[in-house]
């Protein structure tokens, strides 16, 4: 063999090896799909009432989904959908006044959106989801705090058991932000909302 096919294919090698590495990196992505469990999913918030006390509050219909890696820990393609008419606070003449214009407008926004593509992690655990909530025909910022609890084969549902992950987000929103404005000047209702997440997600096959 030349001298010069020598040289060429030492020059060549490298790059053949890097293209190598990065082509064995994409085989083994993992970018699964999760969807939530509407049976294990808690969409909550707390809000001031004339200072005296926080009134704690539900939403009873939701669904979401996401896409994950959990060895690159890239999330991707969040969207979690919540039906506003499903508000709940154990209060029914409550609940008619916030699914009313006042407040969440349900018969004219039937649905709040919230999407993100992607999550900066403090550790293994612990990650910061910057996001945007669509609610009462405005888009608006929406940063939650999380937490990985736990994932793998849940031990439950007979022989076929799915892969589950669950996690805790939490997050504060302003309102008015959105339009929201009743009760805000008087301070009859808290401007700010605190969100309170749980649920658990399956690994769709």
């Amino acid at each position: 063999m030349s001298t010069g096919w020598n040289y060429a294919m030492r020059l060549c090698f490298p790059c053949v090896a890097l293209w190598a590495l990065l082509a064995g990196a994409n085989t083994y992505a993992a970018e699964e799909r999760y969807e939530l469990d509407p049976e294990h999913l808690t969409i909550g918030f707390l809000v001031k009432h004339l200072g005296y006390a926080n009134t704690l509050g539900f939403f009873r219909q939701a669904s979401g989904s996401y896409t994950f890696d959990e060895a690159t820990r890239s999330l991707k393609n969040v969207r979690v959908v919540v039906e506003t008419g499903s508000v709940f606070t154990a209060h029914d003449k409550r609940d008619d006044h916030l699914r009313g214009s006042d407040f969440l407008d349900a018969s004219r926004t039937s649905r709040m959106i919230f999407t993100a593509d992607s999550a900066n992690w403090s550790d293994d655990k612990t990650f910061q989801v910057d996001g945007e909530l669509e609610l009462l025909g405005r888009r608006r910022p929406l940063r939650l705090t999380g937490t990985l609890n736990k994932s793998g084969i849940y031990p439950i549902g007979g022989s076929s058991k799915p892969y589950v992950m669950g996690m805790s987000l939490r997050g504060t929103l302003k309102r008015s932000e959105w339009g929201m404005n009743y009760g805000v000047a008087n301070g009859w209702v808290g401007d700010d909302v605190d969100l309170i997440i749980e649920f658990e997600a399956r690994r769709i096959q």
